[in-house]
């Protein structure tokens, strides 16, 4: 991944830098994307107000995105049943991952180790007919996971996951093209992130008799969904790699893989082909037909996401999602009410804006401090005596005395 990284070697050393100065952990506190506190507990960042608008405006884009694509979203509690999770299997095969049960009035209650079941039991709670389907499902929920305080970190191994989940329920011959569709989003989603897949994968279960239990026993279904996923991939021309034991316990995948500065890989984005909780939880549609249930995500948690995105734009996020979008830059004292007023046309036209007033230090010191903000405004007199402001661009170069409504405009995402 690094040609020429040999110990001693000076690109060696440059590459070693890089990680170091993008590394998430560092480079999101600096930034006020994120914070632990021992108090909280480990794996249990919160997120800061730049972190805050970063992630809204991701999330943001991602609902539309769904929402564009004929996904009906919802919400869903994050607690459940025991009960309801021995039914979906996660009790049997996923239940060393999972938080312990709470009792409650003599119930037992489990934090969701996904949001799977809850989805189910929404296709469920009505009759469906043959021209409901596909029926396809979005939310952005919590779920978590008992991970080990040893291999958690930042915001790329947490316990508490804000996932970007959907599941889509289909006829089986509509299985294929909704595997396909959920790619088709999945690349878009990347491209307008500025995300480059390091691989894809195809998680298939381990060889039978491994693992002890860790996968649903039934080699026919497995066939089937392996089939329709392997078809998918290579009728898209996609390389990939197989790799046994990384299914999930119900069935396998496609894991869109990606690779931090180090080269130290994730999943991020993912497609599953699941026959077995419909048939768990009794999932018809007109015709005692048995539904297949695609499970999708199309970026992941957002909290790795957003990890990965701190790295590969080392803080200088595309304007559309930049914790600060514009900051207004008055020569002196005596341009700050022009000043205040072009900041509030910034906010009120949807721009995510700040000033920073000559009180803070020389103009050159001020567009230092704020050089990873798109659009820098600068209010002289002449900027303040028509009401406008000079733009520059973090890059250095100057754009003009361009509108206000414009920059907004510009610092929406692409769909």
């Amino acid at each position: 991944m690094h040609p020429g990284r040999t110990p001693g070697s000076w690109s060696f050393a440059l590459s070693t830098q890089r990680t170091i100065m993008n590394d998430h952990r560092r480079l999101g506190r600096e930034l006020g994307i994120f914070d632990t506190d021992p108090l909280i507990g480990a794996g249990l960042p919160y997120w800061l107000p730049a972190g805050a608008a970063v992630r809204k405006a991701v999330e943001d884009y991602v609902h539309e995105l769904e929402r564009r694509n004929g996904y009906h979203h919802v919400n869903s509690p994050v607690l459940g049943k025991r009960e309801l999770y021995e039914r979906s299997g996660h009790w049997a095969h996923y239940m060393e991952d999972m938080f312990p049960p709470m009792n409650v009035g003599g119930e037992e209650f489990v934090l969701r180790p996904s949001l799977c079941p809850h989805h189910a039991l929404i296709y469920r709670s009505r009759g469906r007919g043959r021209r409901d389907l596909p029926l396809r499902v979005a939310e952005l929920g919590g779920m978590y996971r008992s991970e080990l305080s040893g291999v958690l970190g930042g915001l790329s191994r947490v316990r508490a996951v804000q996932l970007n989940d959907g599941h889509v329920f289909c006829a089986p011959e509509q299985a294929a093209a909704e595997v396909s569709a959920a790619l088709d989003l999945i690349e878009a989603a990347h491209a307008q992130l500025g995300i480059a897949a390091a691989r894809h994968r195809l998680s298939l279960r381990g060889e039978d008799g491994e693992e002890g239990g860790k996968y649903v026993d039934d080699p026919a279904m497995w066939a089937r969904s392996e089939a329709i996923l392997r078809g998918v991939l290579r009728e898209r021309g996609r390389d990939f790699d197989e790799e046994r034991g990384e299914a999930a316990f119900y069935g396998p995948k496609i894991d869109i893989q990606i690779a931090d500065p180090a080269g130290r890989e994730a999943t991020l984005s993912t497609v599953q082909v699941d026959f077995f909780q419909p048939e768990r939880f009794d999932l018809r549609y007109a015709g005692g037909e048995r539904p297949v249930m695609v499970h999708r995500s199309v970026i992941g948690g957002i909290e790795r996401l957003v990890a990965h995105l701190i790295e590969v734009h080392g803080g200088a996020f595309p304007a559309w999602m930049a914790p600060v979008q514009a900051v207004v830059l008055p020569l002196s004292d005596a341009e700050l009410p022009a000043a205040e007023a072009l900041l509030r046309r910034c906010l009120a036209a949807g721009l995510r804006a700040e000033l920073a007033p000559a009180g803070r230090g020389s103009l050159g010191a001020r567009i230092r401090a704020h050089r990873l903000v798109p659009y820098q405004l600068v209010v002289g007199p002449r900027e303040a005596a028509s009401g406008r402001a000079s733009v520059r661009l973090r890059d250095g170069s100057q754009a003009g005395e361009v509108p206000v409504e414009r920059l907004a405009g510009d610092s929406r995402p692409l769909f």
